[in-house]
């Protein structure tokens, strides 16, 4: 089982959504539907997909009405075809319609990011490179983001600006004038000697004097795949190698197949088109 993110995550994204469509009240229901009436539901796929987002409209359900009974039919992760159902809904009616769009924007969009993943790491699939994801992800939703990423099969970068150092051109063109690499590299060791350092490069030249400073990883950015295919040569197993820069599903292959651990994907995040899933609901005889 996929781990999912911690339950204060679920807890914030979910109110976080139902405040914002919710607002006051949700005044198309109050209108419509009396309170008295119970209907039960199910949340389905209409088209294959890799499942993301479930704990998270699972939160939203709950967090609008603890009365719901909620029967999870699958797990993230796994493959879905269409029609088939993730999740089964019984209880208020009104409180069903409610919550039914914020529960659906998180499986659709999530779902989006771990069926973009799978794809990625497929298409790499008998190499030893993994596919990571980056920070281009939506503001609030990282933590679930990453989460379907790993759902896809995919691997997490690092989670922000805290838990990993990346030294790329525009640190060291500030660091001012006399200041070397080799400074910026024992500046980081010193502020946090268990973080892992990454440092980038864009030029064969940069690498041979990265490799030589004793770094985790060596980001190879918006290279062709022979200066990647020679960085990793040169490096020689003295770092960990990661590719990075426009990587699309039709090159992605050929880039692994240059030795490098890893690539790094902007869109697993920032532009994955959403699943189609939808909710319906059968009103129950004798609760209206």
């Amino acid at each position: 089982m996929i781990q999912p993110p911690e339950p204060a995550i679920l807890r914030e994204a979910a109110a976080r959504a139902l405040g914002e469509d919710r607002g006051p009240a949700d005044i198309t229901t109050l209108a419509c539907v009396k309170p008295e009436v119970h209907a039960s539901a199910r949340i389905f796929a209409k088209e294959t997909c890799v499942l993301a987002g479930l704990p998270v409209a699972v939160q939203v359900l709950r967090e609008l009405d603890p009365e719901l009974v909620l029967t999870e039919r699958a797990q993230d992760g796994s493959t879905l075809g269409a029609g088939d159902t993730v999740l089964e809904i019984r209880g208020p009616a009104a409180s069903i319609l409610t919550a039914e769009r914020c529960a659906l924007n998180f499986l659709q969009q999530l779902s989006g990011v771990a069926t973009e993943t799978r794809r990625y790491v497929e298409a790499v699939a008998g190499t030893k490179t993994r596919i990571l994801d980056t920070r281009k992800t939506v503001p609030g939703l990282r933590a679930l983001q990453k989460y379907a990423v790993r759902c896809g099969g995919g691997t997490n970068h690092r989670s922000g600006l805290y838990d990993r150092f990346l030294v790329k051109d525009n640190h060291l063109a500030l660091m001012g004038v006399g200041r070397t690499l080799a400074d910026a590299v024992a500046a980081a060791r010193k502020l946090d000697p268990e973080a892992l350092l990454e440092v980038e490069a864009d030029r064969l030249d940069q690498v041979a004097e990265i490799a030589a400073l004793g770094v985790d990883i060596i980001l190879l950015d918006n290279m062709t795949l022979e200066e990647t295919r020679a960085c990793v040569e040169l490096i020689a197993g003295r770092a960990l190698t990661e590719a990075s820069g426009n990587m699309t599903l039709d090159r992605v292959r050929a880039v692994a197949a240059t030795g490098v651990d890893f690539i790094s994907v902007g869109a697993l995040t920032h532009s994955v088109r959403a699943i189609d899933f939808s909710l319906e609901m059968t009103p129950e005889r004798g609760r209206a």
